[in-house]
């Protein structure tokens, strides 16, 4: 329930503070007090437009802050939990308008949007005025009273839900589906490149092994002739060659042996060159031995590396990439066939949560229709006792036109009525005048809340446009709602004021220079002097403060 209410600077408020109890609590005051400035202040921090026109004359922001106690709207709880917005104090509310008119919304300090004031305040609190946002005008309420009337809050959580993963499911199917054609043909390509590439089994380093040899065998015969010219020079040209100017040279020096020296270390260096010669034309002689300059293998490795270069061509890559090429189209070809399954699997899911929702959808509807003709009549009931005899209330439940599962169940649910006899049922958001609706929500709300979510409930002026008993019986009502949760009305009648459980009264300060708005909560004594100025008017006569202490006296004693 809403615990305090701070305005600052706001039209004519300059600073107000106010406690607020449970039950119901009466707010009077003199016209153009500001008593609906209050209520207008606090639909700001519910997530109502504001603009720059609200700041107090001479102020830079009016600044508006709202405590509320969430104790028993777990709704609001875990709507605050899922988004990180809750503690463990009270929620607080507040909102700030600087005289150039931007705004600002906090929620328990964490900056928001207005829009996120607004979902919460709905689940808090629900203001009854004669103004076009009250709750009561929009069909998405009326089916949320309905059910919860019905008992079946559960039940339509479980039929959106469905609906939701039924067209969540639908849509990833479709966007699957949508690519078919395109898949197939991707697929199909994918499988012939794929088929190539695993047709040429190109092993690893086969490549660079294969350009090698190739390039040896196209220059056989000059290769052939310059290793043969090598050994001659090396080791067989009887002209003489290296190995035997080796060992002459190696011969002379060894006669001046025992030298040491520079010496010795030019006989090491050419016994060494020595061994390193014959060496060589060891190599020599086995490549002279093993080399095979077949011209068919020649051919055969031609027609190899022209395979390997035509696909590489085709793909538009070096040769050296075919491999990792081959991978990739893999890659992609299983996640194609992934596509193929996962199509299966959501349209056997697609089915199952059709048949879910159906069921679910077939059980809520029978709910409503048997609670909408008991809630019907009861509002029904209550209407005649507020000065509407002949009124007609009844629910519409009409079917979707769509036969694809829908979040809100198989039908649409909207309140219509005729608040005069011979008057045809409209929708409740087309009755005319503003006081009718105020006490045809008001009957809405008497039987709906002991079972209504929300405990906070403010009426502008529900009784505009009546007197007399039904004036009493509005009291009445409010206080029976009171008694169940809060209430906050603004009135004009005293039948209604004395049934308050507390009466805050509206008046203006004035000063030297400027006026502002207070609001006081009134003692008994003050209590009675209100209902009789009320009453009789500005001069009070023992009659009316008589006749208003015995208002407050009955309305408590019932």
């Amino acid at each position: 329930m809403l615990v305090h209410l701070s305005i600052h600077n706001y039209a004519i408020v300059d600073h107000l503070d106010l406690e607020l109890d449970a039950g119901m609590s009466a707010i009077s005051g003199e016209t153009g007090a500001g008593k609906s400035i209050m209520l207008d202040a606090l639909g700001l921090c519910l997530g109502d437009r504001a603009d720059s026109g609200v700041v107090r004359p001479g102020a830079d922001k009016a600044d508006i802050l709202a405590s509320f106690d969430l104790a028993d709207i777990p709704e609001a709880r875990t709507w605050l939990a899922e988004r990180d917005l809750d503690n463990d104090g009270p929620c607080i509310l507040r909102r700030v308008i600087t005289a150039e008119g931007r705004s600002r919304g906090y929620i328990n300090g964490s900056p928001c949007p207005q829009a996120d004031l607004k979902a919460l305040g709905e689940l808090i609190i629900d203001i009854h005025s004669q103004h076009e946002h009250q709750s009561l005008l929009k069909t998405d309420t009326h089916r949320r009273l309905l059910d919860e009337y019905a008992g079946s809050q559960d039940l339509a959580r479980q039929v959106q839900l469905a609906a939701q993963r039924w067209k969540q499911t639908r849509n990833e199917l479709e966007r699957i589906s949508s690519q078919g054609d395109e898949q197939r043909a991707r697929h199909q390509l994918l499988s012939y490149q794929l088929e190539e590439l695993e047709n040429l089994a190109l092993g690893d380093n086969e490549l660079e092994q294969l350009e090698q040899e190739h390039k040896a065998l196209s220059n056989a015969e000059a290769l052939l002739a310059a290793c043969r010219q090598v050994l001659d020079l090396c080791s067989e040209s009887d002209a003489g060659n290296v190995l035997s100017a080796l060992t002459a040279s190696l011969n002379r020096l060894g006669a001046f042996g025992g030298q040491g020296g520079a010496l010795n270390e030019a006989s090491n260096l050419l016994a060494s060159a020595q061994i390193q010669v014959e060496e060589a034309v060891g190599e020599l002689n086995r490549f002279l031995d093993h080399f095979d300059a077949d011209p068919e293998r020649q051919q055969l490795l031609e027609e190899r590396l022209d395979t390997i270069y035509t696909l590489a061509r085709k793909h538009r890559i070096q040769p050296a990439e075919l491999t990792a090429l081959q991978q990739q189209l893999f890659e992609e070809l299983e996640s194609l066939n992934a596509d193929d399954q996962a199509s299966e699997r959501l349209a056997e899911e697609l089915t199952a949560y059709e048949r879910h929702y159906q069921e679910k959808a077939v059980e809520l509807s029978a709910l409503r229709s048997n609670a909408a003709e008991r809630l019907a009549a009861a509002v029904e009931q209550e209407m005649q006792a507020l000065g509407m005899p002949g009124g007609r209330f009844n629910i519409q439940l009409q079917a979707m036109s769509s036969e694809e599962p829908h979040a809100s169940g198989l039908e649409t649910v909207e309140f219509l009525v005729s608040a005069n006899p011979g008057q045809p049922l409209r929708g409740l958001a087309k009755v005319a005048s503003g006081g009718e609706l105020s006490r045809i929500s008001l009957a809405i709300q008497v039987i709906t809340a002991q079972t209504s979510r929300v405990p906070t409930l403010v009426f502008d002026e529900v009784d505009v446009g009546i007197g007399g008993p039904t004036a009493e019986v509005v009291g009445q009502l409010l206080r029976r709602l009171g008694e169940r949760g809060q209430v906050l009305c603004v009135t004009h009648l005293p039948q209604v004021a004395a049934q308050g459980h507390q009466h805050l009264f509206v008046h203006k300060r004035r000063g030297e220079d400027a006026t502002s708005t207070a609001v006081s909560k009134l003692d008994e004594s003050g209590r009675v002097e209100e209902i009789a100025r009320m009453l009789g008017g500005v001069d009070l006569t023992e009659e009316s403060l008589a006749h208003a202490r015995k208002m407050v006296t009955s309305a408590q004693a019932a």
